[in-house]
């Protein structure tokens, strides 16, 4: 079998897993913590200020890259819930659901610094726009397969259910990506583009990127956290989480010759 793809099939191992991620933790965190500290610093004390928007545009440092999270997270999810549907594997049954509160927070955080910005930009905290619209769609959705999950007693069953929710979802997604293309509305396009000229200033773009990339290694060290502690509480009583939370684990043999 080919390493990688031998690799991926370790990885659906509970116990494989529970090791790895708490191996990849500190790494993710540890990439995660300085790209985030110099984007927040030179976004707010290095780039220049906007000739039209003054400091106000800084907000956009956080916006979005959150905006960019919400889409890239639901993706995540969307896809380890094909897998679990498909393929029956636990871990991405619980991949797939504990992606969807992290999603939801940067879907929540997107609508809130949206409106702050559009306060001062447009005059209101909120109008029907398709951009916003169809976020605040997105935010829905998380909070939908949160809610169903959380209400069908059997963690499988539950699981199966929301991630079939969250597929039926996808939809949104690129309607949240090209609304802004597809009709004339009030939310400003693209100001960076893989293709063509963007739109910024060159200065704005770095430390956009750098924060950008924090919050996918933050969102992916979080991810692993959390799933690591779901898969000890879906596996409860095997003998690999009693042998991984404690740290000299008595044998059955051992036992008794204590007994003795």
């Amino acid at each position: 079998m080919n390493p990688i793809l031998r690799w991926f099939h370790q990885l659906g191992s509970p116990p494989y897993f529970y090791r790895f991620a708490g191996r990849a933790l500190p790494w993710f965190y540890g990439a995660a913590l300085p790209m985030l500290l110099w984007g927040v610093w030179t976004a707010l004390f290095v780039v220049p200020v906007d000739y039209q928007q003054g400091d106000s545009y800084r907000i956009l440092f956080i916006h979005v890259p959150a905006a960019w999270m919400s889409l890239f997270i639901y993706f995540v999810m969307c896809v380890n819930a094909f897998i679990a549907l498909v393929w029956r594997i636990k871990l991405s049954e619980l991949l797939a659901m504990h992606s969807a509160p992290l999603g939801a927070a940067f879907t929540l955080l997107t609508l809130l610094t949206g409106s702050l910005w559009g306060k001062p930009m447009w005059g209101t905290w909120w109008t029907w726009d398709a951009r916003l619209t169809s976020e605040l769609v997105l935010l829905f959705l998380y909070l939908g397969v949160m809610g169903l999950y959380a209400a069908i007693e059997d963690r499988r069953s539950a699981a199966r259910a929301a991630g079939f929710l969250a597929l039926i979802g996808i939809i949104n997604v690129p309607i949240v990506h090209f609304s802004v293309e597809w009709w004339n509305t009030l939310h400003q396009g693209a100001t960076i583009k893989l293709f063509g000229r963007s739109s910024m200033d060159p200065s704005m773009i770095a430390p956009l990127i750098a924060l950008a990339f924090a919050t996918k290694l933050w969102f992916v060290g979080s991810l692993l956290a959390r799933t690591r502690v779901a898969l000890v509480e879906a596996e409860i009583g095997k003998d690999w989480v009693r042998t991984a939370l404690l740290p000299n684990p008595i044998t059955q043999g051992e036992r008794h010759e204590r007994v003795a």
